[in-house]
Order: structure tokens, then C-alpha cells, then sequence
């Protein structure tokens, strides 16, 4: 029965491939180009696919990720000076800056289960059989989280599951206090340097974190090297800085990490951990989490490990000890610029970080390697004469890994000249085998679809939109009319250009057929990727062809191919999303209270889990988002007027450059200078990276904490500041308007 389910599924995926293909033409009109121009365009297109090979991308990654080259290592530099050496070949004017930012390594990591009985923990990933990569051992850093303090602790354990804000919610319900404790918390459910600053906030005084093989290992198919899923030694290295308060050197906030900078003290660091916090493999936490004793995990915290999970606390007792060395060390960025031939002060941009935890081939080298790519064809197109309109900047950025350094700190230092020629940015940061996964400025997001529409799937032999359109449908989830671009939170280098400066952006990538445990790890190899994530690098070549169409349409498009209806048909969601969001409290709150005054709350609980009733909550009070309501009405009214006139105007030259920089502008009317409440650091306020769950999105992000962390006089504060927002947003498509009129 089941294999007949499958072949019907698999039926009707073929069938829904082979009918999308028929009737999507490729295009003859391209947004933000005369018939004419078009015309020209798409065959710069076929041109630019006729140059990329496969080849190149492989050789690349195999040298790079030949040797450890995290940030300060001398083949960090060795790769820093390759990557330049290969733009000044292709005929780029190429700088290197340097900037001096804190990156702190292991000087001591200890860890051991004192009590019930003693035990130590390993902490080292041993080579695996046919990885040349995993025997360089001497070379590369150890398994630790970047900006941990240092801290030398002994306390009980306790189990916390993801180690966010609604599991210590349960943990209260049983009468679990972490204060005084050492938490152990599992990978994934949020960005890992969210565990140890809410364990901090709730007491806790260390903080282990673990990837648990049911989200990251064994559970999910063969292990490494049988298979690409992280095997029992595996350690996710990374970064505990607070990035949602700030990305870039923790010493020089919000102004360059130059040779003259001021540096603060690094204990005076607001971004760094306030307690030690240190990764470990699944083969280190199973003998934490067997000695733990107390109630039995709620089902959904349990994991695979052949053990019942526990929450404590205790009896195991740890002793966490680490020290680091509190070093500056050299972040460098290649920046290499190909002069455009028309609009030469008008920018488009694309990045990608070149430094890695340890080898990382997937993680950054292959994304990496399609930009590269990208710009050696660019640069052989413009040999033929096919140079582009618009100044290209191509960007090997450094010191991505500690909290976006390299790029935060560039950004930072050169913002004033960003704000004025910046048109877009481009971001890759690895990529695989499957789907296209975009995300991006949505007032681009028209734009975007028609590139999907025109590359193929190197598989499949139909467009990315209709392949990832065909994932879509098979998930049961309804189909796509256009390819829907995602949010943008944060974790790459677009941060610091969409959300501190309101530069339109974008971070692509394909996935979903190469998943594996290699994250951050010693076995982020060459071996591996050339086994289980993009054997042929056909993919990558498929990358090259979306991102390489994305900037070069916007290095060429003699309108910049922006448009607003999409804009305010997502803003219109996200209002929707946040008002839903405070009804749904309101009514939940009042459903809690009205349990614990009326004594239903106790006789409902069960007393083997639930041993504390809760407090009731302050009300939440009714809203008034009228004035948020009164903006996107008048935003949606714009922006069908902007589109009728794009489309019954032509405009002069003189016009369409006035045009030009007006839509140039347009991002940077999201942002206003105080930034978001308590973090001001980041700008935008339509979307930002969320508080407490520092990689995901949160839209609307002013109005939508406020709700969220039931701070209530502030939401009515954000909804005067967003509303303001949108109509000076408003005004600017008004000044559009009028211009094409």
C-alpha cells in the first residue's frame, strides 16, 4: 500500500513537472529593460552560461579547503591571497583590508562528571577512515563556542531541551530552578547563542550544548563517513556571541576595528556571554544526561541516545573549566571592483566569506567558488566588450564565523559612501543539491521571479521555480503563482548592508538534497562534499546562474527593477501575523487566568509534572493598530498608482537616472536612525533577526517583541514609530509617481 502511495506521489510530481514546463515560455520582456535591451540582455545571458564550467568550481574548493583556515591561521592569509591573485588575473582593481578584530581561542577546556561517578569527557574528534582532511588535527581549532568568557564552575546538571524561553517556562511548571545550576542544551530549535544567554538570565551558571542524534546524527540516516550525518564525535563549533544586539568585533561597536580604533575592555563587552558555555560531541553528553536523575522529559524533549532522558537536577554534578586567549587577530576582506561603463557610481554587490571553522567546503567554499566563478565570466563578458552598466563589487569577506566581523566592520567603516552608491547586495554563504532557497528585499521579489523562471534545474530539466514549486505541492503546502521570497533575519554577511544600512538585499542558495551533520565540524571536508552534497558541482554551476542574472540584470537594467505590490501585499501579512498574534495572547492569557482563580488549573494538572501554578498574567490590553492600518492602505493605493505609471510612462534618460536614485533609496526609508528598541544597531524595521531566536526572522520586529515579550506600553510606541515608517515610505513612491508622470 505504501509503495503505491509513493508511485502515485511520484506520478503526480512528473506529471506537475512535465505540464509547468509547457507553459512557462521563457521570457522576451525583462523587468526593468526596453524591448530592445532585453533582447540584448538575454543573449549577454546565454553568452555569460557559455563561459561557466564545473571544473573550476571543484579545483577551487579543493584548494582552499586543503588546510584549517579559520580567522588569524596562516592559511586563512594563504586563501586571502589566492582569491585576490584570481580577481587581479580577471582583470579586477583589487584591495585587501584589514581590520583588527577579538577572536578568542581555547587556552583550557575541561569538562567532567564529578558525582554520581567521574567521568571525562573526551572533547576531541578523532580522523575517520578516507578523510586525508580529519588527520590535520594540530592545525585546527578545537570544539568550542567563539566569545564564551572564560569560567571555572562545578555545579548539578540540568536538562533544559533547546535551552529557550518556553522550555524554562516547563521546567517552572515542574519546580525546576536552573539558578546556581549547569544547563545541558540540545542543538537546533534556535540559534545556539541563544541557550546560554537566556540559561544566564534565568541563573544558570554554565551551559553545555549538545547535538542529540535525533535531530543530528544516527536518526537521520548513515553517519560519517558511511554517511553525511553527523557521527558520535562530531562537535558544532560556533559563535555565543549576542548578535541579535549587535554583529562585528565586540571591541569597536558600531564603528570600525581599524588600526587607530578605541576598544572597549573585552569585560565590558555587551555582546559577549555572561556565563562559560562549551560544545560537545553526542558521545561526551551521553554519559551527563544517563546520570541525571529527577522527572522524565516531556516526550517531545527526548532524543535518540538509548537512555531515558531526565531533567534533574542532578545527582550528576559537573566541573566546566575554560580559558581562552583573548587575542586580536587580522580579518581580511578582498574587495574587487570591475568599473561600470554607464552609471560607474552606482554599485551592485555580491559576497561571500572565505574564512571556516576548520576545512569548510560546504560551509563557506562552496558558495565561495560561484562567486568566484561568477566574476570570472563577468570579466570575460566585459573583455567582449560586454562590460556591465553598473560598477560590480565582488567581496571575499574574513572573520564571518566569529559574528560577521569582516563585513560588519567594512560596512561600518565605509557607510557613508554604501548609503550613496549602494544599489543592492548579493550574499551566498554555501550551497547543495535540491531546491533554489532565496530570501531578500521583497520589493525585488517580482524581479527575482523571473530570473527563477529561466535557469534550469540541472536534474530535472525545468525551471527552479517549477522544481522548487513541485517541493511545495508534494509537502502538501499550496503552490506558488511567482517564486515567494523569505525574510531575512541574520547569520550572514547581508546583516550588516540590509538591517544597519537599509541596502536591498539578497542570500541565496540551493538545498534540501544534501542534508548532512558536517555543520562547523573537523568533517566539513572536501571528501565529504564531493560524496554526499554536489558530486558534479552541477549545482553550483546552477547558483552561478541565478546569482550571476541577479546582478547582472541589476547591473544593466536601465529602470532599476523595483516595484511595490509585492511589498505591500508581504507587509500586509506580517500586520496580519501581529495582530493575530495579540488577540491570540489576550485570549490565552485570559483562558490561563480564569484556571488558576477558579482552583481548574490544579485539578487538571498532572502532579507528576506539573508541581507549580503559575501566577496569573497582566491582561493584555486591545491595541490600537489604526494607525499601522491607515499607512498600509495608503501603501497599497501607492503602490498600484507606481505601477500603473511604470507601465503607461516612458521616461527620458535625464528621468529615468532621477528614477534611479530615488528607488535606489527606497530600502534605506525602512530604516530610521535610533534603531530597534534596546538594540539600535540594527536599523530596519520591517525585519531583524529576533531577540531570542537570533537567525530567525522577526518582521515587523519593533511591534512584534513588544507583544511577544508582553511589554505593552511599548507596543503602542513601535506602532507610532512603523507607522511613521510607511508614510514617509509612502511619499517617496508618491515622489516616484509623480517623476513618471
Amino acid at each position: 500500500m505504501k509503495n503505491r502511495q509513493f508511485a502515485f506521489l511520484l506520478l503526480l510530481f512528473c506529471l506537475f513537472l512535465q505540464v509547468t514546463a509547457q507553459a512557462q515560455p521563457l521570457p522576451d520582456a525583462l523587468m526593468g529593460f526596453s524591448p530592445t535591451a532585453a533582447a540584448t540582455q538575454l543573449s549577454t545571458e546565454k553568452q555569460f552560461d557559455q563561459l561557466l564550467t564545473a571544473t573550476n568550481l571543484d579545483e577551487w574548493m579543493k584548494y582552499m579547503s586543503a588546510r584549517p583556515h579559520h580567522v588569524g591561521s596562516p592559511y586563512d592569509k594563504q586563501v586571502v591571497d589566492f582569491i585576490a591573485a584570481k580577481f587581479q588575473e580577471w582583470g579586477y582593481e583589487v584591495k585587501i583590508e584589514k581590520f583588527n578584530v577579538l577572536f578568542p581561542t581555547p587556552k583550557l577546556r575541561l569538562l567532567e562528571l564529578v558525582e554520581p561517578t567521574p567521568f571525562r569527557a573526551a572533547l576531541l574528534e578523532p580522523p575517520v577512515p578516507g578523510d586525508q582532511s580529519s588527520t590535520q588535527t594540530d592545525e585546527a581549532l578545537p570544539g568550542y563556542n567563539c566569545f564564551s568568557i572564560d569560567g571555572d564552575v562545578t555545579a548539578e546538571l540540568v536538562f533544559v531541551n533547546y535551552g529557550i524561553p518556553e522550555d524554562y517556562e516547563e521546567l517552572e511548571k515542574r519546580g525546576i530552578d536552573v539558578r546556581g545550576k549547569i544547563v545541558i542544551a540540545k542543538y537546533q530549535g534556535s540559534w545556539r547563542g541563544i541557550k546560554p544567554k537566556v540559561a544566564a538570565e534565568k541563573g544558570a551558571i554554565g551551559c553545555l550544548i549538545y547535538s542529540d542524534p535525533k535531530d543530528d546524527g544516527f536518526y537521520q540516516g548513515d553517519v560519517y563517513p558511511e554517511g553525511p550525518y553527523k557521527n558520535e564525535y562530531g562537535v558544532q563549533r560556533g559563535s555565543v556571541m549576542d548578535m541579535p544586539l549587535a554583529p562585528g568585533d565586540p571591541l569597536t561597536p558600531g564603528y570600525g576595528a581599524t588600526d587607530t580604533a578605541p576598544r572597549l575592555k573585552p569585560e565590558d563587552a555587551p555582546t559577549l556571554t555572561k556565563i562559560p558555555v562549551l560544545p560537545i560531541s553526542y558521545h561526551d553528553a551521553l554519559p551527563l544526561l544517563e546520570a541525571l536523575a529527577g522527572p522524565v522529559a516531556p516526550a517531545s524533549w527526548r532524543g535518540a541516545l538509548p537512555i531515558t532522558y531526565h531533567l534533574g537536577p542532578g545527582p550528576a554534578k559537573v566541573h566546566l573549566k575554560l580559558e581562552f586567549n583573548w587575542d586580536l587577530q587580522p580579518a581580511y576582506d578582498v574587495i574587487a571592483t570591475l568599473k561600470g561603463s554607464t552609471y560607474p557610481d552606482e554599485w551592485i554587490m555580491r559576497g561571500n566569506h572565505h574564512d571556516a571553522w576548520v576545512h569548510g567546503a560546504a560551509d563557506p567554499l562552496s558558495g565561495l567558488v560561484t562567486l568566484l566563478e561568477e566574476a570570472r565570466a563577468l570579466a570575460a563578458l566585459a573583455k567582449k566588450g560586454m562590460a556591465p552598466k553598473r560598477t560590480m563589487v565582488y567581496c571575499a569577506w574574513g572573520a564571518e564565523e566569529p559574528g560577521l566581523l569582516g563585513s560588519t566592520e567594512w560596512v561600518e567603516t565605509h557607510a557613508a559612501e554604501l548609503e550613496q552608491k549602494v544599489v543592492a547586495y548579493i550574499n551566498t554563504d554555501g550551497t547543495g543539491s535540491g531546491f533554489l532557497g532565496a530570501s531578500g528585499s521583497h520589493t525585488l521579489e517580482k524581479f527575482f521571479n523571473e530570473i527563477t523562471q529561466t535557469v534550469q534545474d540541472p536534474e530535472k530539466g525545468v525551471s527552479v521555480f517549477e522544481r522548487r514549486n513541485a517541493r511545495e505541492l508534494v509537502d502538501g503546502k499550496p503552490a506558488w503563482s511567482y517564486y515567494e521570497l523569505g525574510a531575512l533575519g541574520s547569520g550572514s554577511d547581508y546583516s550588516p548592508f540590509f538591517q544597519h544600512l537599509g541596502i536591498a538585499s539578497f542570500n541565496l542558495g540551493f538545498g534540501g538534497e544534501s542534508a548532512g551533520g558536517e555543520y562547523h565540524t573537523m568533517y566539513d571536508s572536501y571528501e565529504l562534499y564531493k560524496r554526499f552534497k554536489d558530486p558534479d558541482f552541477q549545482y553550483g554551476v546552477a547558483l552561478v546562474k541565478v546569482a550571476g542574472r541577479t546582478s547582472l540584470r541589476l547591473a544593466n537594467a536601465e529602470v532599476l527593477p523595483f516595484e511595490f505590490q509585492h511589498f505591500a501585499t508581504t507587509v500586509a501579512g506580517y500586520l496580519g501575523e501581529v495582530t493575530k498574534l495579540a488577540d491570540d495572547l489576550r485570549k490565552e492569557t485570559e483562558k490561563e487566568n480564569r484556571r488558576i482563580s477558579t482552583g481548574a488549573y490544579a485539578l487538571a494538572a498532572d502532579p507528576a509534572e506539573i508541581t507549580v501554578i503559575p501566577q496569573p498574567r497582566e491582561p493584555v490590553p486591545y491595541f490600537n493598530f489604526a494607525p499601522l492600518q491607515n499607512a498600509l492602505t495608503e501603501l497599497k493605493a501607492q503602490a498600484e498608482a507606481f505601477e500603473k505609471a511604470a507601465k503607461t510612462n516612458t521616461l527620458d534618460a535625464e528621468r529615468a537616472k532621477e528614477l534611479n536614485q530615488l528607488l535606489k533609496n527606497m530600502e534605506r526609508a525602512l530604516t530610521n536612525t535610533t534603531g530597534l528598541p534596546r538594540r539600535p544597531w540594527y536599523k530596519h524595521h520591517i525585519y531583524a533577526p529576533g531577540f531570542y531566536t537570533g537567525y530567525g526572522v522577526k518582521t515587523l520586529p519593533g511591534v512584534r517583541e513588544a507583544i511577544e515579550q508582553r511589554n505593552f506600553p511599548e507596543v503602542a510606541e513601535q506602532v507610532t514609530v512603523l507607522a511613521n515608517i510607511l508614510q514617509g515610505y509612502n511619499a517617496k513612491i508618491a515622489a516616484a509617481v509623480a517623476l513618471m508622470k
